[in-house]
């Protein structure tokens, strides 16, 4: 992957960070299994993403997915999030 920033560092003569260069499947494994995050997400948009399931359109849940995109687990408060994270051995990050 070429990018400006990565050009523009490497024909200055400086050096590309290593975590810039890598691909998407290198990111995802770099959390592997230790790095969650929790994002909000429409009972509308979760119906679609996880097959036979009949989510609420309306309600805005609380989705917590490991660093590869799997999908952990499914709240419907940020409470209820904090206390599955409780026992897990998990690194949490926030998206912004």
């Amino acid at each position: 992957m070429i990018e400006k920033r990565n050009f523009e560092a490497e024909t200055a003569g400086g050096s590309i960070n290593p975590l810039k260069s890598l691909t998407a499947a290198q990111f995802a494994a770099l959390g592997g299994n230790a790095v969650a995050f929790v994002r909000p997400i429409s009972g509308l948009d979760l119906s679609a993403m996880i097959r036979g399931t009949d989510f609420d359109e309306e309600t805005t849940y609380q989705l917590v997915m490991s660093a590869d995109g799997t999908p952990l687990m499914v709240a419907d408060t940020p409470d209820a999030v904090t206390e599955w994270l409780i026992d897990k051995d998990l690194g949490v990050v926030t998206l912004h």
